[in-house]
C-alpha cells in the first residue's frame, strides 16, 4: 500500500506503463528497475539511458551575500567557477563530517543553485537557513523542479535532435539554457555521475503545465529504436557510479567522515580561508588521517562484496567495512568501496572479505574499476 508520505514525480504514469518496479527512495516512489539492471548498466555504457532523478533537490541563493554564504558552507573555492559553470563540494559540520555532497551551479554573479541528495533536502535546507544572513535569499525549487539525465555514448546525439544547442561544445561541468523539445529555459548542463558522457536536463515547473516534463520524456524516449535508448532506473544508477568509483551519500559518505578521509581532498580548499569545519580539516591535512575510502576488486569470480560486510587481514582480523559493494557489470567480478588503515589503503594491498564464512582475497584497486578501452 502506498505511503500517504510519499511523493511522485510527474513521470510516475511513465514508468508504471514501462514496467518499472517502483520504491521508495528519497521520500518518493521511484523506478528501481525496468529491464534489468544489468540489461539498463550495459544500455549506458554502450549507447543512452534515461533516468528520472527529479526527487533530488534544488536550492537557489542569491542576493549579495549569496557568494559569501556558500563559500563558507562548501568545501571547494566557488571563486574559482563563473556563471555558466558548475562545482562538485561538500558541505561540512564544525567537526569537518560531511553534511552532504552537492553540485554547485553559478547562475549569475550573485545568484546559485545548489542541487543536494534527495534524502538529505530537509537537513539541508535547515542547515542552510541557520547560516543564512540578511543579505542572501534561500529558496527551495525541489518540489517544483524536475530533473531528467541522459548518460552514454550516444546521449549527445540523442538531445542533439531536440535542441538548437550545440551540445559538442560543451564542456565538463558547464550548463546552458536552451529550448529542448520546444519547452524553453531548459538548464541542459554536462556533469553525469556514471563515467560516460551525459547531460542533465532540469525544468522548473513553476506556473508550468507539468504535462511538457512529461512531454520532454516521451520526446526523449520516441528515440529508443534509432539509438537503442532504454529508461534505466536507480539500481543501474548506483552500479554505474560504482563502477567508476564514485561515493555515494549514506553508504561511503556521512556526517562522521570527512573530505579528506573519502579521498575528496582535491575539492577541500583549504587555502581559501574560513569555511565551515575548515579548522578540523586542517589539522587533518597536518597529522593526516587514521583511515581512507579504497577501492578492491575481488580476486576471483562470483564473489561479491555486500555493504556492511567487514574488510580482514589474512589472519582474520578486522581492518575495516565494506561500505558499498556490487558486482561489476562490465568486469564480472566482485567490486567495493571501504575504509581501510591509510598504510594499507595502498594500490595492489590484498586484503581479505568474509563472504560464506571464508576469507577471500581482494585487491586494493584506484577507480575507476574499468577501462573500456581493454574491454
Amino acid at each position: 500500500m502506498r505511503s500517504e508520505m510519499m511523493k511522485r514525480t510527474p513521470f510516475y504514469d511513465r514508468h508504471l506503463q514501462l514496467g518499472a518496479r517502483i520504491s521508495g527512495f528519497g521520500g518518493y516512489e521511484m523506478p528501481i528497475q525496468y529491464s534489468s539492471i544489468r540489461q539498463e548498466h550495459l544500455a549506458v555504457r554502450e549507447a543512452a539511458g534515461l533516468f528520472d532523478v527529479s526527487h533530488m533537490g534544488e536550492f537557489l541563493i542569491d542576493g549579495s551575500g549569496a557568494l559569501p554564504l556558500v563559500q563558507r558552507l562548501t568545501t571547494n573555492d566557488v571563486n574559482r567557477i563563473e556563471p555558466g559553470q558548475v562545482q562538485y563540494s561538500v558541505m561540512c559540520n564544525e567537526r569537518g563530517g560531511i553534511i552532504d555532497d552537492l553540485l554547485v551551479y553559478r547562475l549569475g554573479d550573485e545568484r546559485f543553485m545548489l542541487v543536494v541528495n534527495a534524502a538529505n533536502i530537509e537537513k539541508d535546507r535547515a542547515w542552510i537557513t541557520s547560516h543564512l544572513s540578511e543579505d542572501a535569499r534561500f529558496e527551495d525549487r525541489s518540489e517544483q523542479t524536475v530533473l531528467l539525465a541522459l548518460q552514454g555514448p550516444d546521449a549527445e546525439d540523442v538531445l542533439q535532435e531536440l535542441t538548437d544547442l550545440n551540445l559538442s561544445r560543451m564542456q565538463p561541468y558547464t550548463f546552458q539554457y536552451a529550448t529542448v523539445a520546444g519547452i524553453e529555459q531548459v538548464l541542459v548542463s554536462a556533469t553525469g555521475y556514471t563515467g560516460e558522457r551525459g547531460f542533465e536536463l532540469y525544468l522548473d515547473l513553476d506556473a508550468r503545465d507539468p504535462s511538457l516534463a512529461v512531454g520532454l520524456w516521451d520526446r526523449i524516449m520516441e528515440r529508443t529504436d534509432s539509438y537503442a535508448l532504454q529508461p534505466a532506473g536507480l539500481g543501474a544508477r548506483d552500479t554505474l557510479r560504482l563502477e567508476v568509483g564514485f561515493p555515494l551519500y549514506g553508504s561511503d559518505l556521512d556526517e562522521e567522515i570527512s573530505p579528506l578521509e573519502a579521498g575528496l581532498g582535491w575539492l577541500t580548499r583549504l587555502e581559501k580561508g574560513e569555511f565551515l569545519g575548515s579548522d578540523i580539516l586542517k589539522k587533518q591535512k597536518e597529522q593526516g588521517v587514521t583511515r581512507k575510502l579504497a577501492g578492491f576488486i575481488m580476486k576471483g569470480r562470483r564473489q561479491i562484496p555486500r555493504s556492511g560486510y567487514d574488510i580482514c587481514l589474512e589472519d582474520g582480523k578486522k581492518i575495516g567495512t565494506v561500505t558499498s559493494g556490487s558486482q561489476s557489470i562490465l568486469l564480472e567480478q566482485g567490486i567495493g568501496l571501504g575504509y581501510l588503515p591509510p598504510e594499507l589503503a595502498v594500490e595492489g594491498t590484498t586484503v581479505f572479505i568474509p563472504i560464506r564464512n571464508k576469507l577471500l582475497p581482494a585487491e586494493v584497486t584506484k577507480p575507476p574499476f574499468f577501462n573500456k578501452t581493454n574491454l
